[in-house]
């Protein structure tokens, strides 16, 4: 790998970085999601059009009879304009004078969940659509769709951040102040059975752009923000910056020449996981165990400077020590680090011991039933292991919310299972720390990802 690979794995830190400097104007990555034909891609095509980020020419492109096919803006495949569904995430960039944004238009259909969750697990921010139109919205209680819930609780799941209910197509109902009610009532008493944080609720009219962009004050009964407006003051995610700190190798520069390495050591680069990469502190390599200090920190831009969690760094140790791809550069143990240099120190209890057996929530994506024995590629990290599924212990009603005794998982099922891994892994609880909290699962024989987990 080259310098400008370097450079092209660390470039994607530097809009990160201003966002840990401004929370308020940096950058919010949100995806659109909840189920087939809620109006999702209409919805974006809205905001783009709305805040003039589309090209003349572009919006040419797209209209057919006369009008505009909003969709069309980010339903890009042959396939997608074909059926008229989103099948993979499109990301459009655009910007307003407060923020920049970044949107992911996640599919709707249950087939194409894991492109769904793969969105979510790097968004700040949620806006689930509900479409009124497909809701009993004249009864006080209401019933939402499963897909609804679905994409609800796997974007809590996958901790992001801010999640919005964005209730679309009132315009085509005939009491819309009723439906919105209801419709909010219904959804916000599933958030609190699921214990969801809601940002906001918000009544829309992608089709129309009633309250996507600009405010429709009075309308439904909402006097409240646009949809943009909310998420114009929504918070970036906080990084793991609190915590020990946790370094996932992905790529050795070896026997570099460059100036800020004159002691020709190798350069360990990736993205801070948890805490911070400091010069002085002391490390221990998973799963070798070895200490040693880091004498050297650079970050994307190969600048000699502290590095957060979040961001991407370059790390050189004081000592030649085996690492490689896969491997992780953790926090010694306290004892380690109270003994100053004595490298000979008995390994005491790290921050972030290694394990074999996890138990973990998991989003089964496969075509195929998740069942007992099934072996499976882990990928934790940049280390893949072999996993093997030790049970099931329950599946979860999206409907009711309820735990479920089950044997196995079906496609797009949620449930809680127990893993065994061949080798041990510095995994930690989802809750506490993102990036050692999950893990992939792939098939073996197939390649294509399985299941999302999430240690609990």
């Amino acid at each position: 790998m080259n310098t400008n690979t370097i450079n092209a794995i660390a470039a994607s830190a530097e809009q990160t970085s201003a966002a840990a400097q401004n929370d308020h104007i940096s950058a919010l990555r949100f995806i659109t999601c909840g189920s087939v034909d809620d109006g999702k891609s209409t919805l974006i095509g809205r905001l783009l059009v709305d805040s003039r980020a589309v090209l003349q020419d572009h919006i040419a492109g797209v209209t057919r009879s006369g009008e505009v096919d909003l969709a069309l803006l980010t339903d890009g495949l042959s396939a997608e304009r074909e059926q008229g569904i989103t099948i993979d995430v499109a990301y459009r960039y655009f910007a307003t004078e407060e923020r920049k944004f970044i949107i992911g238009d996640a599919p709707g259909h249950e087939q194409y969940t894991r492109n769904m969750v793969t969105a979510a697990s790097q968004a700040d921010a949620a806006v689930v659509l509900v479409d009124a139109t497909k809701l009993d919205w004249q009864n006080p209680g209401l019933q939402l769709l499963a897909q609804t819930r679905r994409h609800s609780l796997l974007v809590h799941l996958l901790r992001v951040h801010s999640l919005v209910f964005a209730v679309n197509k009132l315009d085509a109902v005939a009491d819309p102040a009723l439906a919105f009610t209801n419709i909010r009532a219904a959804l916000l008493q599933f958030a609190r059975e699921a214990r969801i944080q809601v940002a906001a609720t918000v009544p829309v009219s992608a089709l129309k752009g009633w309250n996507v962009v600009d405010a429709r004050p009075g309308w439904c009964g909402y006097e409240g923000h646009s949809l943009l407006q909310i998420l114009e003051q929504l918070p970036h995610t906080p990084f793991d910056t609190h915590l020990p700190l946790a370094f996932p190798v992905q790529w050795v520069e070896k026997f570099s020449s460059s100036s800020d390495t004159r002691q020709g050591r190798r350069v360990f680069w990736g993205r801070v996981a948890a805490g911070g990469a400091q010069v002085g502190a002391q490390v221990q390599v998973f799963p070798s165990g070895q200490l040693a200090r880091v004498a050297q920190v650079l970050d994307h831009a190969r600048r000699p400077q502290g590095v957060a969690a979040g961001l991407s760094a370059g790390i050189v140790l004081d000592r030649e020590v085996d690492v490689s791809r896969g491997d992780w550069l953790l926090a010694a143990p306290a004892a380690v680090q109270a003994a100053d240099d004595d490298f000979d120190t008995p390994a005491a209890q790290s921050p972030w011991p290694g394990q074999r057996e996890l138990s973990a929530t998991i989003a089964w994506m496969d075509d195929e039933p998740l069942v007992a024995g099934r072996v499976y590629w882990a990928l934790h990290g940049h280390r893949w292991v072999k996993a093997k599924l030790r049970r099931v212990v329950h599946r979860l009603d999206v409907n009711t919310l309820a735990e479920q005794g089950a044997e196995q998982l079906e496609p797009n099922a949620i449930g809680h299972v127990e893993l065994i891994l061949q080798e041990a892994v510095p995994a930690a609880p989802f809750e506490q720390a993102r990036v050692l909290g999950s893990m992939i699962l792939v098939d073996t024989a197939s390649h294509k990802t399985a299941g999302a987990v999430l240690v609990r």
